[in-house]
Parts: C-alpha cells; structure tokens; sequence
C-alpha cells in the first residue's frame, strides 16, 4: 500500500504552496486581492464602521486627530516620499551636469521610483480616483457626527468634488515606500520590507484613526498602487528586452548633458562679449 507524506497535505504546506503562487504571478495576485477586498466590503459595509469606530468617540470625535504625536507620525511619510523623490531628481540632474562621469546608480532605478510615484499615488490614486469618485470622509458620514451618508466602495458619487476618501492617498504614498525593496540587493530585501512594511501599516492606520479615511480606502489604495508597482518594475526589470536599460538611460543623460554644456558655454562666451562690449562703451564714454 502506497504511504502518503502527511505533512504534503497539512495547512502549513497549503499555505507555502500559496505563498510560492503569488510569488510567482505577483500581478495576478495583487489583482484578486483587489478584487476579493472590494467584493468583500461590498457585502460587508459594516466592516468600515467597525474599523473607524475603533477611533471614534461620541464626545470627542476622533479623538486620535487631537494627539501631538500622531500628528507628527502623519508628517513622517509625506516627508520620507519627498526625501526620497528629490534624491532622485537629483541623481538624474547630476548625470545631466557631469555627463562624462558614470552616475552614482543605476538610472533605471531613480527613473522606476519617480515614474511609480507619479503614476502611483498622483495620477492614479490622486487625479482620478479621489477626484472623482466622491466618496464622503469618515468624519463627514452620518455615523461618525456628519451630515452625508455612507458610500460603498467603487460607487461613483457627487457628495465630494475633490480629494475625496476613496482610495487613500496617503496609504498608496505608504505602500509605494515598498518599491525600495525592489531595488535592494536580495539579500537586503527582507531586512528592508521588515522596516517599510510596520511602517506602511502605522501611516495608513494613522490616517484611518484621524477620520479621513475608511479602512477599504487604505486596503484598496494598497492593492491598486502596488499592482502599477509590479507593472512599471516587469516594464523596467523582468520583460526581455526592458523597455529602456541602464546603458540606454546612460547613453542618453550623457548626449543631453554634453548638448546642455555646449549651450551653457555658447550663452557664457556670449554674456563675456556683450559684457566686455558695455565695459568699452563706459570707457569711451
């Protein structure tokens, strides 16, 4: 009689084998995650009340908006993304002014920061999804002290115009300090999302404590932005060929920089003529 290996069937070896799956298709997963959370607070709206009411106090409000520290703690991502966003610039601006020097890294890697947070959290998250999806902020909702009612997710709606709740800003800027562990060596990739991941989690929670967002919002905004995440790094790093390389990107700083120094030296040469013509005019004068 064939004997079967017990531990082939346990939860713990399911639950590997679903691991290894998303591991491999990341895009595929990421987007069932998006779908199975939004179908899950579509029939579970109760969810969002629950999860913001953990925060919220009759009296008081929410009461978390009035602390000093969590109020520091909203500041803290805003500030890292653009710590981040203008060392990236600035890589890129250095390879443009110095372009016969090799650039400090690889310029696939500033250019996959910048292009992710652009298309990210600004144009997908921000532009389109909370400007026109119009769902009421938690502090404004019936439920929580306000005069609007609830809205569930992914229903278009006209009590908001601008900046809205749905998705999370703030949590997609969050999930996109992530895109780091892309870029770090393999070896680094887990020390690095074993700092970034808490401190996903504290920003986006911070904004659900304050009343500005339901918890879908932050759970969807995670989904959304990490799947444009893995689009831009497979675009970038997996798809053969990339569609732009590091040599590339270098041969193409290198060309504009040197055009941008021959312009700078005619305009320079120019300013030292029409300087010395003015210094003549005043002496003859």
């Amino acid at each position: 009689m064939k004997q079967t290996d017990p531990l082939k069937n346990s939860p713990t070896s399911g639950l590997r084998k679903l691991i290894g799956s998303c591991l491999a298709r990341p895009m595929i997963a990421v987007g069932l995650y998006v779908c199975a959370v939004s179908l899950f607070f579509l029939i579970f709206p109760n969810v969002d009340f629950w999860a913001s009411g953990l925060f919220y106090s009759e009296i008081s409000g929410f009461w978390a908006s009035n602390e000093p520290f969590l109020r520091k703690v909203r500041h803290l991502g805003p500030f890292l993304v653009r710590v981040i966003a203008v060392t990236c610039v600035a890589v890129l601006v250095l390879k443009l002014l110095v372009p016969g020097r090799p650039p400090i890294m690889p310029l696939r890697q500033p250019v996959f920061l910048l292009s992710t947070l652009i298309l990210g959290p600004g144009i997908l998250v921000n532009a389109i999804l909370k400007d026109n999806w119009g769902r009421p902020r938690p502090r404004y909702v019936e439920e929580f002290g306000g005069d609007l009612p609830y809205q569930p997710v992914w229903k278009i709606t006209d009590y908001c115009d601008s900046n809205c709740s749905f998705v999370s800003g703030e949590a997609s800027a969050a999930i996109w300090l992530t895109s780091i562990a892309f870029l770090v060596p393999a070896n680094w990739r887990k020390a690095a999302l074993a700092f970034l991941l808490p401190l996903c989690l504290v920003l986006s929670v911070n904004r659900v404590a304050f009343g500005g967002h339901f918890f879908s919002d932050t759970l969807i905004s995670w989904g959304v932005t990490l799947l444009l995440i893995l689009a831009v790094h497979h675009l970038l790093y997996q798809r053969v060929p990339p569609v732009v390389s590091d040599r590339k990107l270098d041969e193409w700083f290198t060309v504009k920089g040197r055009r941008l120094q021959r312009r700078v030296h005619r305009l320079v040469l120019r300013a030292r003529a029409m300087l010395r013509s003015l210094v003549r005019k005043i002496s003859d004068t």
